[in-house]
């Protein structure tokens, strides 16, 4: 046998997974992704975390999450240079 059936045969035996309930945040769970930002952002937010003691990546996601929350909408209007 593999080492893992060897394992959940264990975790069969010792514990009673019967009255298991199933993780009310999982819905919540982070997933990591892949972005491009700019080196002044990335700057500003590590700036951030110096003075909050909160790590940047943390600081972009509850910024986000604020958007999020608070329905903000994005109004982007280009002006010509000319």
């Amino acid at each position: 046998m593999n080492d893992i059936n060897e394992k959940d045969e264990f975790l069969e035996k010792e514990f009673d997974f019967d009255k298991a309930i199933k993780n009310p945040y999982a819905k919540e769970l982070k997933k990591q992704m892949t972005i491009k930002v700019s080196p002044s952002v990335i700057d500003y937010f590590k700036a951030e975390a110096l003075r909050t003691g909160i790590p940047y990546q943390t600081l972009i996601n509850l910024y986000l999450t604020d958007c999020v929350k608070n329905h903000k909408t994005i109004d982007i209007n280009w002006k010509d240079a000319s």
